[in-house]
Parts: structure tokens; sequence; C-alpha cells
């Protein structure tokens, strides 16, 4: 009976600092020091409407647009709420009958040489928004002759849409695809 005093009151200070305290502490940095992340990077259109969010990847389909990254979460294709791989090997039949057929749509998309792993294999989340400067280079012709301009056009769009590794150092090029998306819509 002498231990339970402390012991509830030990539960107390802690749920306080660990589910009050520290949880502000952290959002009030993250609110400071990056707050268009912390709101969740959202995209907002000349309207004020919200279009996405430049950290979670939408689904195109459309030949006008680029493709993005395949997504593996359940239920639908970039769900938030089901972030998650397929799970499934490299050996795998069944995934390998989905890349398979992900590289056939891409090759009757008029895609030539050899595919980029990106644009047939989906991320470890199934909701990353970007593919590789190169699996944007494959789709130039594709978009340019959907959207009736120039490939040149289109290149530059990709190279105004390319993010360089952060701070000069960490990760590679990418192309966050529904900012290009929404380039290639303002042209």
């Amino acid at each position: 009976m002498n231990d339970i005093k402390p012991a509830i009151l030990l539960f107390i200070i802690f749920t306080i600092i660990c589910g009050g305290v520290y949880p502000a502490v952290v959002i009030g940095i993250a609110q400071a020091v990056f707050p268009k992340q912390a709101q969740g990077s959202f995209i907002v259109d000349r309207n004020g409407k919200t279009i996405g969010s430049s950290l979670i990847g939408q689904p195109f389909s459309d030949p006008r647009y680029f493709w993005p990254r395949p997504s593996a979460t359940s239920g639908f294709g970039y769900n938030p709420l089901s972030s998650g791989g397929s799970n499934a090997g490299p050996t795998n039949p069944d995934y390998l009958k989905t890349v398979a057929g992900r590289v056939k749509a891409l090759r009757e998309s008029g895609v030539k040489g050899v595919v980029p792993a990106d644009l047939v294999q989906a991320s470890a989340s199934g909701l990353d928004p970007h593919i590789t400067p190169e699996s944007a280079g494959l789709q130039v012709a594709r978009v340019a002759k959907a959207r009736g301009i120039s490939e040149d056009a289109v290149i530059k769009a990709v190279i105004r849409a390319t993010e360089d590794r952060q701070w000069g150092l960490l990760g590679e090029p990418r192309v966050n695809v529904l900012v290009l998306n929404l380039e290639l819509d303002r042209l």
C-alpha cells in the first residue's frame, strides 16, 4: 500500500510531461522552425482550394500528366491512412506480374530503353511524391505530344520542378510529380 501512492503520483507526473509538455514543445519548435512542413506542406491553387500535399504522392494516369511512382497502399493508391509497401519480395510471382504489367503500360505509352525502378516499383511507404529526373525524362515525349506543346517546354518545366539534394548533401535529385503537373497546367 505504501508503494501505490508514489506510483500514482509518478504516473500523473509522467503523463503530464510525456503526454502534454513534450508534445507541445515539439509542436512549438516545428511550427517555429519548419512552419510549412508542420502544417502538411499543402499546395493551394489561386482560388485558395487545397490541391494536395507536396509530401504525399497523387494518382495521375492521364497521358497529359507525368505519372508518379506506383503506390502499394491498401484500399486505394496513395492512401495516407494505410502507408506501407507490399512486402512482396523480388521472386514473388504476383509481384513480378504487377511489375511486368507496369512495364508493359509504360512501353505502350511510348517509353523506350531501360525503365527506372521508381516507375514500376512502389516505395516503402507507398506515398512517395517524387520520381527521378531520369523517370521524368522518359515521359517528356508522351506529355508533350498529349498536350500539343514542344518537348523543350516540357523539359524546362521538369528542370524547374527538380529538387536538388537536401543541403546539397543528402539524397538524390528528385522531381515532385504534383508540382511538375501543376506547372504544366499553368503553361
